[in-house]
């Protein structure tokens, strides 16, 4: 994937595995944890984030650029290992943003280190299952389906082309691929959700969380926002009308300014 010239690549230990971060922007740290296909590039909202904030993204083990850790069997595995990444890097208590996957994680993270987040931006989090509806299975589907289906009208989003450099390129096929098979065998049985979840964030969460969720959303259905809200007490929602899973693209002028006013 091109890189901008402001984003760097930079390769850390984490105990005995490697972690590869792409870094951007300057001030203080804000942590980025990406969805199921991976890193998706640098987009509308990280530049804008990035003129107050340094964005950390780790690329997760298995997920295209950083090798596999045989280790992790789970969802909690990874957020405790990025917990230790976050640790041996003084980068904890750190604001976070979670997409899709990384939603889940950092809430997994943050129910089994309260302390390890100062500000909390869950965006259509898998990890819990919807009371109607079902998670999409996105193994039924080749990645560029499950791609296009998680926004409402692909068309209709400026930057729906520049996602993962369009997805054509035969790197970005692995790529989707890795991320797929690191998927399933994280969060294959139950697919994408931990039934324990919403009882272990339950009078736990302390940091400030804002969830943000399309009120079409395919991937992650919308009844789900209900059950994080009420899990962690105090934390707000906000939906957008007309929009998919991916309000960061499709609504991205909104998106940014709540976030911004969330983080300020």
């Amino acid at each position: 994937m091109a890189l901008k010239d402001s984003v760097r690549q930079e390769t850390i230990k984490v105990g005995s595995d490697d972690l590869i971060v792409m870094k951007g922007g300057s001030g203080k740290p804000l942590l980025v944890l990406h969805e199921e296909l991976g890193w998706p590039g640098w987009m509308k909202w990280n530049e804008a984030l990035s003129e107050t904030r340094t964005i950390v993204t780790p690329l997760f083990p298995g997920f295209g650029k950083t090798p596999r850790a045989e280790w992790l069997l789970n969802v909690r595995d990874l957020g405790c290992f990025l917990a230790r990444f976050l640790r041996e890097n003084n980068l904890a208590s750190i604001d976070v943003i979670g997409f899709s996957l990384g939603g889940w994680i950092a809430a997994e993270m943050a129910a089994n280190d309260p302390a390890i987040f100062s500000k909390i931006v869950l965006v259509a989090p898998a990890g819990i299952r919807p009371p109607e509806a079902e998670i999409f299975d996105m193994f039924t589907v080749p990645a560029l389906i499950y791609l296009r289906d998680s926004v409402r009208d692909s068309a209709s989003v400026p930057e729906f082309s520049k996602l993962y450099d369009g997805g054509l390129s035969p790197e970005q096929y692995g790529a989707f691929e890795d991320a797929r098979a690191e998927t399933a065998r994280l969060a294959w049985q139950p697919y994408m959700f931990n039934p324990s979840l919403p009882h272990l964030l339950e009078g736990t969460v302390k940091a400030p969380t804002l969830i943000v969720w399309g009120k079409d959303d395919h991937v992650v259905p919308i009844t789900a926002a209900g059950v994080y809200q009420r899990a962690i007490k105090g934390s707000r929602l906000v939906t957008f009308d007309t929009c998919g899973h991916r309000p960061e693209v499709e609504e991205s002028e909104q998106f940014i300014k709540e976030v911004r006013n969330f983080l300020a």
